[in-house]
């Protein structure tokens, strides 16, 4: 019986010959019948415009020739339903008929001929694959150290922060603004303005919160630096097998082993899925025979969790969860210019650039002239915690993350290998580290 309906589906199943022509040119082992289902809604759109249909079969037939813009009208939310998977209609297409391993719009980037790309937020958004170029990871220049440990001890602290920032889990001042992330979809600037949506308290005063920092350890003078010695080793950057990894917490337990990414985009939620994916990390399958019920309360609101992306030596984390998640990333806080400890909070379909490779050289080359307790200093930056549901910091009566039902751990891999290649070249500290002052 099953036999003869899909027979008689096939029977009457049409596939347009536009769609069929554009299918030819479709990559990679996408799902048939996922793909066939994104061009036959595309070809519904572009036959209501003229030209619109043979402007998009020049382009992908001609890659390597000037195209013109083809567009769709954008939606509310930017998105683009496709049986039963949303997703942002440049990305979508560029999957189809170019890169079908892509996981995200961070990793698309407009060309400059494009005149409406997603990122412009017009009422119509170009889905010429061609319009757009992938991100390619920066070349991070080498850090030169030198060859035996020359530089005078200094105190142990970032360049251009101050030691109150250091080693809590407190914003001070309380009056230090929540950074609120960007909505689903919308570009992440890399001009030097105020990142989107950004809410200050009553009475606060903006003082050029992106103003690079002036690099100068806490209680020395900006000639005490020293430019790095003709005898210097260049120390690379490696990019590692694992690109982070990830420790779950319940309170100030640990819970279960921790989770290596080597998948460009993961995913943790709060489900069961047993099937031990490389790109998905399911807190629902992890026991604690301590779980209390606020945690129990709290797991079950994590839902689809947080969409990790590693692109162009950047990281972004986005909120897919109905529940806000919240982002200590030090990294993040030193490029707003916000106390170290800020607590960001990303709202369901935001996304925040919670790190970049780029900016960590540029500090690493600066802080090396500091010394070695002020480079050891930076392996703080390479570790971003994020906690479900409950938030903590000046805002919330949890001072501590230890305090939140749920949180994960992010150990940045190649930032923290690199730190330890830079600091076994400079050799052993003229001052040991200690927790004492």
């Amino acid at each position: 019986m099953s036999t003869s309906i899909s027979s008689l589906n096939s029977l009457f199943s049409f596939t347009s010959p536009a769609v069929k022509r554009l299918l030819g040119w479709k990559q990679g082992d996408e799902e048939e019948k996922w793909a066939e289902k994104a061009v036959d809604s595309l070809v519904k759109k572009l036959k209501k415009k003229k030209g619109a249909l043979e402007a998009l079969e020049r382009a992908l037939s001609n890659p390597g020739e000037p195209s013109e813009c083809v567009t769709i009208p954008r939606s509310l939310d930017g998105r683009l339903q496709v049986s039963h998977r949303k997703g942002l209609p440049h990305v979508i297409y560029c999957r189809v008929w170019r890169w079908p391993d892509l996981q995200s719009h961070h990793e698309l980037k407009p060309l400059d001929i494009c005149r409406f790309p997603f990122s412009a937020k017009e009422n119509e958004v170009c889905i010429n694959p061609y319009h757009y170029k992938r991100v390619e990871s920066p070349v991070l220049p080498p850090v030169l150290v030198p060859r035996h440990s020359e530089y005078p001890s200094m105190p142990a602290v970032l360049p251009g922060l101050s030691t109150e920032s250091i080693g809590t889990g407190v914003m001070h001042p309380p009056q230090i603004p929540m950074l609120m992330g960007t909505p689903y979809g919308a570009p992440v600037s890399t001009e030097p303005s105020m990142p989107y949506n950004v809410t200050y308290p009553q009475g606060f005063t903006q003082t050029s919160p992106l103003a690079p920092t002036t690099p100068v350890s806490c209680g020395a003078s900006p000639s005490a630096s020293l430019p790095p010695p003709q005898d210097a080793h260049p120390v690379n950057y490696q990019e590692p097998k694992y690109w982070c990894s990830i420790v779950y917490y319940e309170l100030n337990t640990r819970v279960g082993e921790a989770f290596f990414a080597s998948q460009p985009s993961i995913v943790i939620d709060g489900f069961t899925d047993p099937s031990n994916n490389s790109d998905r990390f399911c807190l629902g399958l992890l026991s604690n025979v301590n779980r209390n019920s606020t945690i129990e309360n709290t797991r079950r609101h994590i839902g689809k969790g947080v969409h990790l992306y590693y692109v162009g030596g950047e990281v972004f984390a986005e909120c897919l969860s109905d529940s806000s998640i919240f982002v200590q990333s030090r990294n993040c806080n030193h490029r707003h210019n916000f106390n170290l400890t800020t607590v960001c909070k990303i709202p369901p379909g935001c996304s925040l650039k919670i790190f970049s490779n780029q900016e960590f050289a540029q500090l690493l080359r600066r802080t090396v002239s500091h010394g070695f307790e002020a480079v050891y200093e930076l392996t703080k930056m390479c570790t971003i915690r994020m906690s479900f549901v409950k938030g903590w910091g000046a805002e919330y009566h949890r001072q501590d993350v230890t305090s939140t039902p749920c949180w994960v751990e992010i150990h940045l891999n190649g930032p923290l290998q690199w730190l330890d290649r830079v600091l076994t070249q400079m050799g052993t500290p003229r001052n040991p580290i200690s927790s004492v002052s």
